[in-house]
């Protein structure tokens, strides 16, 4: 998108605000699926946790993906989106085996990572086909957050328990037709990815039946310029010849699925805020923006770099601005950065902010979640109203106090 849209955007519908460039999810998708276009069963499981707005699922759905769920409310929003059940995979974290049978209810792929629920599971729906999601015990992502597949992880059930594995499938006869992995988000190196996917194949062999193999996600989108991303079409051509040769091997033609949402997303994403005051200390220049980690966390969470750029002066000076924002704690989204001078009631645009930014906002504060809107054909679709107060009390419930006695004696 170019920078008088975004301006144009904020001006209408005024800060914050974030703006989704439904181009740019295009083109990953297609960048993604092209490599890996020799593998005969290609399936892309968008991971709607990243960005679950309807109209954002509705279009991913409209370009193929399917649906990739962690909760029985991505679930239902998926099937409102228009997902089939049996386009949709759960692969939850901890709920309740209550849950799981609800979302098995629906149709939809249930995908479980750990031995209890399995065995329970197992015993209760013997008929009902169950992905096993595997801890490879692979250490990859860009930080300790968001590595999900190393020996001390909570995620997966550990490469060393297959024996428990299959000592519950005996047990129970349940059918199992997938498996399952993810290490992490940022993934740099393919040959660690490589390598955790050997590790799949072979855990792959103890399980006759299968119809998936599913590799999870977590490749890296570049964050700043000249930044480094995980090279997907040399994944693609590796991971293909091996998959294609297991496929071989096992006997049957079997489903190559991903699960991405940051690749997506990411990059389609920009965040757009107004700078309430510059504000000169004696060794630093703050650029007070009218947002903060309420609706922004991933800098502060996770370390994570976001170029800023200043929209409204795109031509000016450079110079060295921390960049904060109006919380009551301390809400720093960059430090000594370089960018173009910037004046009180310039409008900066976060770049990289679709994937993780609105779906991890609060009410912190008590201010209001900015709205949202998706780009489609040279044209701004609001896709999410600001919050307004009422919608801050919506769920509240009053109770009259005033008649109560006091309960503390004197």
């Amino acid at each position: 998108m170019k920078k008088e849209q975004l301006l144009n955007i904020a001006q209408e519908l005024g800060s914050p605000v974030y703006v989704y460039d439904a181009h740019k999810i295009e083109s990953q998708y297609k960048r993604l699926t092209s490599a890996f276009t020799n593998v005969k069963n290609l399936k892309i499981n968008y991971a709607a946790k990243a960005l679950s707005n309807i109209s954002v699922l509705k279009f991913l759905k409209n370009l193929g993906s399917g649906l990739d769920t962690v909760s029985i409310q991505e679930v239902q929003l998926g099937l409102v989106a228009g997902f089939k059940a049996q386009n949709i995979i759960f692969t939850p974290n901890g709920v309740s085996l209550e849950e799981i049978e609800e979302v098995a209810k629906l149709g939809v792929q249930i995908n479980i990572d750990n031995l209890s629920i399995l065995e329970q599971f197992g015993s209760k729906h013997p008929d009902i086909p169950v992905c096993i999601r595997i801890n490879p015990h692979v250490m990859a992502g860009g930080n300790t957050n968001i590595s999900v597949g190393h020996i001390d992880s909570k995620f997966g059930i550990s490469i060393h328990q297959i024996p428990h594995i299959l000592r519950i499938v005996e047990n129970t006869k349940m059918h199992i037709n997938g498996i399952h992995m993810h290490t992490g988000s940022d993934i740099l190196d393919i040959d660690v990815f490589l390598y955790a996917s050997e590790i799949l194949f072979e855990t792959a062999k103890n399980f006759k039946n299968l119809e998936f193999i599913d590799f999870g996600s977590g490749f890296k989108v570049p964050y700043k310029k000249g930044d480094i991303e995980t090279n997907i079409e040399e994944l693609g051509k590796k991971l293909t010849s091996r998959f294609n040769e297991f496929c071989k091997s096992y006997g049957k033609e079997l489903t190559l699925a991903f699960e991405p949402g940051k690749f997506l997303v990411s990059e389609a994403g920009f965040f757009l805020v107004k700078v309430n005051v510059v504000k000169q200390t004696t060794s630093t220049v703050f650029a007070q923006v009218d947002s903060g980690f309420n609706h922004l966390i991933r800098p502060m969470l996770y370390g994570s770099q976001h170029e800023i750029m200043n929209i409204s002066n795109p031509d000016g000076r450079e110079r060295f601005y921390s960049v904060v924002g109006y919380i009551c704690e301390t809400d720093t989204f960059a430090n000594n950065r370089r960018i173009n001078e910037i004046n009180e009631g310039d409008i900066l645009a976060f770049k990289n902010a679709g994937a993780y930014c609105f779906t991890m906002a609060s009410n912190y504060n008590s201010r209001f979640r900015p709205a949202e809107v998706l780009w489609y054909n040279n044209k701004a679709h609001l896709i999410r109203k600001h919050e307004t107060f009422d919608d801050l009390l919506a769920n509240q419930v009053t109770v009259d106090l005033s008649k109560k006695k006091s309960v503390v004696k004197k």
